[in-house]
């Protein structure tokens, strides 16, 4: 669904990634692990086109992709739901959903009901401004407001940070839906690791901006990886 190759990024003079080869499959949890501040969320910007890589490969379905805008990459199919959140603050819950409308045709600019079946909270509080909703709420409205894009791959960074247990539960079932059900491929940057093990399928695990460790969770095994995270 998703590879990379040779993937290179700099900020400025200063070299983030270092040859990241990365693939993510359909109907797989893939996730990218590591401590603070070795490339996680600068891979996630690559891949969404928010910061262009300097060299590499990326590939959709086969298909080898240019340094594309963000707009032209979620039109073919990735969805991004930043660190942070980053709803609209003064827009309310609907319209912040409405802002994923502009990537799809105008005969499919409307809310599935599937969105207030995973986030019945988002039908509550329709009308409150996003900046109103807690963190957990925001949480859940950014990875609708993905959803309404109707993605091929989601890519999520840090969905548990600052957040309740009870929504981290949730947003568990809500990967595992779009994994088992909709057969779409996650990719998951998660500091947490009980929850990106229990859902993860394949776990790369980046130091100092290249990749550390790779493969399966069978063939990477809990007490290993765990070891190999925490270094």
């Amino acid at each position: 669904m998703l590879e990379t190759k040779d993937l290179t990024l700099h900020y400025g003079g200063s070299q983030i990634l270092h040859g990241i080869d990365l693939e993510a499959k359909a109907g797989e949890v893939t996730c990218v692990m590591g401590t603070n501040g070795v490339g996680k969320t600068s891979l996630f910007k690559a891949l969404a086109g928010t910061h262009a890589r300097s060299g590499g490969e990326i590939s959709i379905d086969g298909e080898t992709i240019g340094k594309l805008r963000p707009q032209d990459i979620a039109k073919r199919g990735v969805g991004y739901v930043p660190q942070g959140r980053m709803v609209f603050p003064l827009l309310t819950v609907t319209e912040n959903l409405e802002t994923g409308f502009s990537i799809l045709p105008r005969g499919e600019r409307f809310i599935p009901d599937e969105i207030y079946d995973l986030f019945p909270v988002l039908k509550d509080m329709a009308h409150r401004r996003g900046g109103d909703l807690s963190g957990g709420q925001q949480q859940q409205l950014a990875i609708a407001r993905a959803m309404i894009m109707k993605p091929k791959i989601l890519l999520l960074d840090e969905p548990t940070e600052g957040i309740q247990p009870n929504i981290i539960q949730q947003i568990g079932r809500v990967i595992k839906y779009l994994r088992d059900e909709k057969g779409m491929a996650v990719i998951l940057v998660e500091q947490y690791f009980d929850f990106a093990f229990d859902l993860g399928d394949r776990f790369y695990v980046l130091k100092r901006g290249a990749v550390a460790m790779s493969g399966s969770k069978a063939e990477l095994g809990e007490a290993r990886l765990r070891a190999t995270v925490s270094v």
